[in-house]
């Protein structure tokens, strides 16, 4: 496992702690909203809202919040108006940070997002700098628990995906080319099993080895940055040594 999925996995086991502080309803509620203003209202022919909305019961959000989200980014109800944009640099070591954001303050986003960089041995670069490192996929996450390894290899390639990442103890990761994402996504749905994130991720061609000074600095810096309220999702290429990570995850 790489090191952000590593990270992921550390997310998780704190992720009842931001729930109760409200960060995920709110960057949620943001994604459904910009969702729904983009693509329509309708989950059937708009794949993003669709992602977007079972994340949200993912998390138990009420069904009231969900509905109240896609009417004010369908302009049925008012609401603020976001933008969304990515911003590009590099954290400690030089690993690479891919930052998608959805702000309704552009200039306030970008100087506290420059402060949090410099702060923290980083730095922000010009658009394009590092994005060609990563490609996009559709990343689905499952509890181990939720179903049997070999049904859901079966399953999921069957309906098209690319990979299923079972070496994390926890969780299974199955990734689908764009494309076949939402086909692959509905097949899994539609066998009754239960997801914990479905996302377009963006996965890195190459990683950047950290030593544990650099590593712990950098995950300072990458809880920052996913604590930060316009920031909807990180993505990097950073790897850090399973001792540091296990260190973390007691």
């Amino acid at each position: 496992m790489s090191g952000h999925s590593k990270w992921s996995t550390i997310k998780r086991k704190k992720g009842k702690a931001d729930a109760e502080r409200g960060q995920i309803f709110t960057k949620l509620i943001k994604e459904i909203t910009i969702a729904a203003r983009d693509g329509g209202g309708d989950p059937t022919g708009n794949s993003r809202l669709r992602t977007a909305i079972a994340n949200a019961k993912s998390e138990n959000m009420p069904a009231a919040n969900i509905e109240r989200a896609i009417k004010k980014g369908t302009g049925e109800l008012p609401g603020v108006s976001y933008e969304e944009c990515f911003y590009e640099g590099y954290g400690p070591g030089g690993a690479a940070l891919l930052i998608q954001v959805l702000t309704d303050n552009k200039n306030r986003t970008t100087s506290e997002l420059r402060h949090l960089l410099t702060k923290y041995g980083g730095n922000l670069g010009e658009g394009g700098c590092v994005a060609w490192m990563f490609e996009t996929k559709g990343q689905i996450t499952i509890a181990r628990s939720a179903v049997d390894e070999d049904r859901l290899l079966e399953l999921s390639l069957d309906a098209g995906a690319e990979d299923v990442d079972v070496s994390s103890e926890d969780v299974f990761e199955v990734y689908a080319a764009v494309a076949d994402f939402v086909a692959v996504q509905k097949a899994i749905e539609a066998a009754g099993i239960e997801t914990m994130s479905v996302e377009l991720a963006r996965i890195p061609s190459s990683s950047v080895p950290l030593d544990e000074r650099q590593g712990e600095q950098f995950l300072k810096l990458l809880e920052l940055l996913e604590n930060h309220d316009d920031v909807q999702k990180v993505h990097s290429n950073f790897d850090i040594p399973d001792a540091l990570m296990d260190k973390l995850r007691g």
